[in-house]
């Protein structure tokens, strides 16, 4: 209690000006002049995610412009290269942070949250936020560095598996590196088969790095164990090679990276070297004789359980597990039941590493990253969740689903973040989809659940009967995080309709009809309190199209008010108010064809962009298209998005380097494009792509779960352009409307339908 009457914000502005500084009270207090009163300033864990970026680049700032003769990632590279379009002027900036080249791939196991991530260039970091393996050439005239090279290929590979490929090759030499996550009887192992073939005099290193794709991180101790094959990290991270090194090289920070002094013979001094200062490196080295091809095995524990915690007396390389990482892949997409079978390459491969990605990123937990993003968030979980109920995924969502109930508060709020409003309708929204899409009925259990969750959406709307723009709608909070200081956003009201109907709907299948009716009752109140809002919106600004509060003008963070149509399909598709929306956001926010968004992200993002063209798609408008090709430009070669995309070097600038929603977004993307549900009817062949309609190309798709029941679909266009679909039903009950999109082109074909 003493806390509440001591006299903190005093103490805190006297030391600040006794030393020069500005009150920071005061700053406080104007910064919260820029937003709307709100329960909270802004939400603990995104304070903690800044914090933690900030220190990073502050010990950026601290080590790598001064030591610029040492190799660092390829985004320190292009970042710090004053002849570079990525440079990043650095004069006023005390962090120094990756803004041009956050990308990314994670490999991994399904089921398990253990994510070694691979850099454009091959740069492996295998423990979370840990220390890199990087592997260079060195050839009698040079030393070539895969994170100084332009030409690098790197791929995601196809098929049952999930492995990334980094290659290149010169006239001298050739180079492949090969990660992928290995299952182990002691646990997930990161392996790295990393093959070189060069002239005679060459040799390839296999390197420790202190750092990763955000950055500087600290190596203390570098030592080998009684095996030769063995190495540990840190004296916890273990690290076996295969065959054992015919050259060790090591350095600390005081004598410079070990790319100074590379490949001397193996020391008398023993081999391992300490640094205090955390910038420990070693190179192990391999000969490559003229003509041949030297290959190496790297293979790192995951475990946490299985670190090192001292120095171990044999290997690092733990036992091989029954099963493979090929097999294991196998097994878990079997679960998928809808295949799809697109006729054309580039969107067939987005597809397959998308899918893969949410797999990776939902197991139990859900993540929309395997970094940066690496913890939940009901926002990114339920869209994730949605995309693989969309093609029968039903044991992984239910598994995610499940955990929901432990982050309901006793009020009956789903939180994630403090001060975000949306998770409550966005949850009932989900529960509605996984009855509709899987045949799950609700129990006992969720009984409670849902109508904590509805009365909570009730309580906390303000005031209908005020005269304020807002009266009715949910409190001011931080909303979706990418809208601005916080403010009454129509995202989190138009999220809260949605989940006081759909809540109605679950409330009746639990028998409790009255609990029901005032669900229904409340939701059809706020959409009254949101038309009128909206339209006192319209008086102000002299146009349809939607702010993303009541009290703001027209900008990017509009996109946030597009959702009555796609996902939420609570209005027309031809709202006056829907197409003003978009038809503003096009004409002031796309960068070529992607949207821009100047909150926070500063960058082309990916999810919001395909939400523009779900919604454009639904009109009939084909300004969709060149939006979608456009995402698929934006793609990493893995088949991956950033959270956004610098418009110039095409490198993320903004949050995790591979972001699971937007690959959400692309499989959900692909399968509405053929077939989609609305007002009571599936609507087919609206979203489809030139590519997909070439003369001799074939589609297949389903099983698809829609609430109707399980479709199939067949596309095929003949030598002479004709495009004919085919879509088959097995229905739950009577057939469903089956409508074509007004500016398909395609002749449809329904069988076992209307």
């Amino acid at each position: 209690m003493w806390n509440r009457w001591f006299p903190w914000k005093w103490m805190v502005r006297q030391v600040a000006r006794k030393n020069g500084f500005l009150d920071p009270m005061h700053l406080l207090s104007q910064v919260q002049r820029f937003s709307q009163p709100s329960e909270v300033l802004a939400p603990t864990e995104l304070l903690r995610l800044s914090a933690s970026l900030h220190a990073r680049g502050f010990m950026n700032a601290q080590v790598i412009q001064h030591n610029l003769d040492w190799i660092w990632p390829y985004w320190v590279n292009r970042q710090f290269d004053p002849r570079d379009p990525s440079f990043v002027p650095r004069a006023f900036s005390l962090t120094h942070i990756n803004l041009t080249h956050r990308n990314w791939t994670a490999i991994g196991l399904p089921d398990s949250a253990a994510y070694p991530i691979v850099d454009p260039r091959g740069l492996v970091t295998p423990h979370y936020d840990g220390w890199s393996v990087d592997a260079w050439i060195r050839t009698p005239a040079r030393i070539w560095v895969p994170s100084q090279s332009e030409a690098v290929c790197q791929i995601m590979e196809s098929g049952p598996s999930l492995r990334v490929k980094t290659s290149h090759r010169e006239d001298e030499f050739s180079y492949v590196q090969t990660a992928w996550v290995e299952p182990g009887t002691e646990g997930p192992q990161c392996r790295i088969r990393i093959s070189a073939s060069a002239v005679a005099g060459s040799r390839l290193a296999v390197v420790i790095r202190p750092c990763n794709p955000e950055g500087v991180s600290f190596v203390h101790d570098i030592r080998s164990t009684q095996d030769p094959c063995g190495w540990v990290v840190n004296q916890k991270d273990g690290l076996g090679l295969d065959p054992a090194p015919e050259g060790i090289a090591m350095s600390d920070y005081k004598r410079g990276d070990v790319n100074i002094d590379l490949m001397r013979e193996r020391s008398e001094e023993g081999d391992s070297v300490s640094c205090p200062v955390g910038m420990a490196t070693a190179a192990f080295g391999y000969a490559i004789a003229e003509g041949g091809e030297r290959s190496v095995l790297v293979t790192i524990p995951l475990k946490s359980e299985m670190r090192v915690r001292s120095l171990p007396a044999k290997s690092a390389i733990p036992k091989e597990a029954t099963a493979t990482s090929r097999e294991v892949w196998a097994e878990e997409l079997s679960r998928v039941t809808s295949k799809i079978d697109i006729g054309d390459s580039g969107t067939e491969y987005l597809f397959e590493a998308s899918l893969k990605s949410v797999i990776l990123h939902s197991p139990g937990e859900v993540y929309p990253g395997p970094f940066t993003y690496k913890r939940f968030w009901f926002r990114d979980a339920v869209f994730m969740l949605y995309a693989l109920l969309l093609y029968g995924s039903r044991e992984r969502v239910q598994k995610a689903i499940e955990r929901f109930p432990r982050q309901q508060h006793a009020s009956g709020y789903f939180s994630s973040q403090e001060g975000e409003w949306d998770s409550n309708g966005q949850v009932l929204w989900l529960l509605r989809k996984w009855h509709d899409l899987a045949g799950w009925v609700p129990d006992e259990e969720w009984r409670r659940v849902v109508s904590k969750a509805v009365r909570w959406i009730i309580s906390k709307r303000t005031d209908p009967k005020g005269s304020a723009p807002h009266a009715g709608l949910l409190p001011a909070g931080f909303s979706a995080e990418h809208l601005g200081p916080n403010d009454y956003y129509y995202w989190d009201d138009f999220w809260a309709v949605r989940g006081l109907e759909d809540g109605g709907f679950l409330l009746d299948l639990l028998g409790e009809t009255e609990a029901a009716r005032r669900s229904r009752a409340a939701g059809a109140d706020l959409r009254q309190c949101l038309d009128r809002s909206l339209a006192l919106s319209t008086r102000r600004l002299g146009t349809e199209a939607m702010p993303s509060s009541p009290y703001r003008r027209l900008d990017s963070a509009s996109v946030g008010s597009i959702i009555p149509g796609y996902p939420l399909d609570l209005w027309e598709r031809d709202d006056p108010r829907l197409k003003e929306t978009l038809d503003y956001l096009c004409r002031n926010c796309m960068v070529n064809d992607g949207f821009f968004h100047q909150m926070s992200h500063s960058g082309i993002n990916i999810y919001l962009t395909l939400h523009i063209a779900q919604n454009l798609m639904r009109q009939g408008d084909e300004r969709y298209g060149p939006l979608v090709n456009d995402v698929m430009r934006l793609a990493s070669p893995t088949g991956q998005w950033p959270e956004a995309v610098h418009p110039t070097t095409g490198g993320g600038c903004m949050g995790d380097g591979q972001h699971a929603w937007a690959s959400a977004e692309w499989i959900i993307w692909m399968r509405d494009a053929f077939v989609y549900e609305s007002r009571g009817a599936l609507v087919v062949s609206a979203g489809l792509l030139p590519q997909w309609l070439k003369p001799g190309s074939e589609s297949r798709l389903g099983p698809l779960p829609t609430s109707f029941g399980d479709v199939h679909i067949h596309l095929r266009t003949d030598s002479g352009g004709k495009s004919v679909l085919r879509i088959k039903g097995r229905w739950k009950g009577e057939p469903p409307r089956i409508l074509k999109a007004a500016h398909s082109r395609v002749e449809l074909i329904v069988e076992g339908g209307k």
